[in-house]
């Protein structure tokens, strides 16, 4: 069964439309008119290996708050959607990454319970353009809704641009593990209470 979904999510403040694939090449396509988080999303393509397209339209004229917490919420719906009832799969997956001086940690678990610890400080409050400050506010949107529980944390670094890359590497790739099927498990919801 293709691991896909098609989620569009529509308010007064952002038009999203996300669309991916779990088992794809790491394909992404981003028009969201936020260039450095395109980059960002492109890392969790990458190094998930998750075909990702993002469309969005938001109230950029006021800021890009309501763009990137929707795109965390549309993602993280579309991640349940594709996710399904989690029969055989990892459930649980980490990485670390670094990148020059900089070194991140991030821990997945698709328990069905939202939570996240987001242990990550920059050192300067923009990227180019971009306000560091939405980061949380983007897994924040992304946690709640694909219902997984998730820590962050950056271990070392200086360059805000290094953390950052570092941080959405980890996350695609401990998604990535995540994801993954556990041939000794099969058709086995892996949780001791038979659901997630």
């Amino acid at each position: 069964m293709p691991r896909t979904a098609l989620v569009e999510r529509n308010t007064l403040e952002t038009r999203i439309r996300v669309e991916l694939n779990l088992d794809g090449s790491g394909r992404g396509q981003f028009a969201t008119c936020i260039p450095f988080l395109e980059h960002m999303l492109d890392q969790v393509a990458r190094h998930g290996l998750i075909d990702l397209d993002i469309r969005c339209e938001g109230d950029l004229h006021i800021d890009a708050h309501h763009s990137v917490e929707d795109i965390g919420i549309g993602l993280g719906q579309a991640l349940a959607q594709a996710i399904g009832d989690k029969k055989g799969l990892l459930r649980y997956g980490h990485a670390y990454v670094p990148l020059d001086e900089a070194l991140s940690r991030v821990v997945i678990d698709l328990s069905g319970r939202p939570g996240l610890e987001f242990q990550v400080d920059f050192r300067r409050a923009m990227i180019g353009s971009f306000d560091v400050d939405l980061f949380h506010e983007f897994f924040q949107g992304l946690v709640n809704h694909a219902g997984m529980t998730l820590h962050v944390d950056c271990l070392r670094g200086r360059n805000a641009h290094h953390i950052a890359e570092t941080v959405f590497k980890a996350f695609g790739r401990a998604l990535r593990m995540a994801l993954s099927p556990d041939p000794r498990m099969a058709d086995v919801v892996p949780s001791t209470k038979g659901s997630l």
